[in-house]
């Protein structure tokens, strides 16, 4: 049905590595994969076999679970996009998340689930590219701010700055944008 490769860091894995749950669920305990350094396991590719054809509606989904937490949406494939390289942003262990996949209360070691879903009930297949864009936003508010934060006053328990704050801090950020073409990507994570 799927393989799975870790670049740099395994040969491609089929369906057998994985413990099969029940008829649409899987999971790879990352114990005997890697012990307990699973979060040095950045990257995931994973992708459908030759000649398996999955419903145009349903799709992979591939969701990360650390130690004591629930099961976290990475990424999945389609017939359509039949394979993916996902990166793991492995939750704080013990933190709370959005889903459980399995009826383990407090896992003891991290996991990797497959999952046959409804295409329509995933998020964005691109989950990586999400969090990237969302990393970018908070650096630029935050240069923003502490931009802002220099030109501020107090007025009482106001914050106050000049009109003309927003202005300035985008004319020097293109200013910087412009002569250092490395800066921009000291944003990007």
């Amino acid at each position: 049905m799927f393989g799975v490769v870790f670049p740099n860091r395994s040969f491609p894995m089929d369906i057998s590595t994985f413990a099969q749950i029940d008829t649409f669920h899987w999971v790879l305990d990352m114990n005997t994969f890697v012990g307990e350094a699973y979060d040095q396991v950045r990257d995931l590719c994973i992708f459908l076999l030759n000649g398996f054809t999955l419903p145009p509606e349903k799709a992979l989904a591939v969701y990360i679970q650390s130690p004591g937490s629930p099961f976290v949406f990475c990424g999945a494939v389609t017939v359509a996009r039949p394979s993916a390289v996902l990166t793991l942003s492995w939750p704080e262990p013990g933190a709370p998340g959005p889903l459980q996949l399995t009826a383990d209360a407090q896992p003891l070691s991290a996991k990797i689930g497959v999952s046959v879903e409804d295409l329509a009930s995933l998020p964005s297949l691109d989950v990586a590219a999400e969090t990237r864009i969302e990393r970018l936003a908070m650096k630029v508010g935050e240069n923003l701010f502490n931009f802002m934060q220099s030109f501020c006053g107090v007025d009482g328990s106001k914050l106050v700055v000049p009109m003309d704050i927003l202005n300035r801090w985008f004319q020097k950020f293109q200013e910087k944008a412009k002569r250092d073409p490395e800066y921009l990507k000291g944003f990007a994570l």
